[in-house]
């Protein structure tokens, strides 16, 4: 029994760590290539990638001997920019501040083009309460690897207190969750003005919001009180963490879903609503499309490998009597 419980213990800590990079980690990517965009000079096509906290650049600088390696690719002026006239004012550095091409805004860019919103509106509640979730899966992890009944319960309620009372500071009295629904609304109306449309989009996301963050911690509680009285209730606080594979590729699928069947009528061109790739490869009028998991996906797999692995070995305990 002491072996089977430092195995179920090791195989946690595995998980544990694993959790906590895949936070961080890139877990799929979304390329586009098309004629325009030419392999010479995005060896990758316009990649982005998609993590549990956001969606970021995917592209890499150009490498030497490809022609984006010769090239500069000038800043994009601002608002807040100097305007200046190119024929009076000849010295004018129009290089200044010159970055690396930002393939979230491209893809965005592209995509309006059909109607389809920018693709930060997408998620906009999970993304910044994606951390909250992973604390949550953290705290039912660490009291799955307590062999006694007591220390199981009390590492569930002192976790998810200090899960609860972090969320409440960081979204209400930080007012994160204000300045959230502030740029997310500012976000939608990128390309298709309509306020008062996006107004009750982003009243939505801030009442969502809160119904997540007091539901989750109604479920904390729920969690607590039938792990004291339900034995083998605690093999859920292995089997829960262990499904963020799954997920995670049925959020994703849903949103690319949202994005493909909600496309606005502004759109230069008229397409018909459709199912973005979610695996695999694809074809949206002369782009094609490429849809995999990324390394992060992988980190999420070992989890679930290796807390299935412990919720069979505490099976077995539970059904022998040897762990409370």
């Amino acid at each position: 029994m002491e072996k089977q419980n430092k195995i179920v213990g090791g195989l946690t800590l595995i998980s544990l760590i694993c959790l906590v990079a895949a936070y961080f980690a890139p877990i799929w990517w979304v390329s586009l290539t098309a004629p325009n965009y030419p392999k010479d000079a995005f060896p990758d096509g316009i990649r982005i990638h998609f993590h549990f906290d956001g969606v970021y650049n995917g592209c890499k600088a150009a490498g030497k001997g490809t022609r984006m390696a010769n090239e500069i690719i000038q800043k994009d002026l601002a608002h807040d920019d100097e305007r200046y006239n190119p024929i009076l004012d000849a010295q004018k550095n129009v290089d200044k501040g010159a970055e690396g091409l930002d393939c979230v805004h491209e893809m965005n860019t592209i995509n309006h083009y059909v109607g389809m919103f920018p693709i930060a509106t997408g998620a906009p509640v999970e993304k910044p309460l994606a951390k909250f979730f992973f604390g949550f899966f953290a705290v039912m992890m660490i009291a799955f690897a307590m062999t006694g009944k007591k220390a199981r319960i009390m590492t569930l309620a002192a976790g998810f207190t200090a899960v609860a009372a972090w969320m409440i500071v960081d979204q209400f009295v930080l007012g994160h969750l204000a300045s959230h629904v502030e740029h997310y609304t500012k976000e939608a109306g990128t390309f298709f003005k309509e306020p008062d449309k996006i107004k009750v989009w982003g009243d939505n996301v801030s009442n969502v919001s809160k119904i997540v963050i007091f539901g989750l911690i109604a479920v904390m509680g729920v969690v607590v009180a039938a792990t004291a009285k339900i034995r083998p209730f605690q093999l859920l606080l292995a089997l829960i963490p262990a499904l963020l594979p799954l997920f995670f590729v049925i959020t994703y699928a849903g949103w690319l879903w949202f994005f493909g069947h909600n496309l606005h009528p502004w759109g230069a061109f008229t397409v018909k609503p459709f199912m973005p790739t979610v695996f695999g490869e694809g074809k949206v009028a002369q782009f094609s499309t490429f849809s995999y998991p990324y390394w992060g996906y992988g980190l999420l797999l070992v989890i679930f490998v290796c807390m299935m692995l412990a919720l069979l070995i505490r099976r077995k305990q539970l059904r022998e009597g040897t762990v409370e």
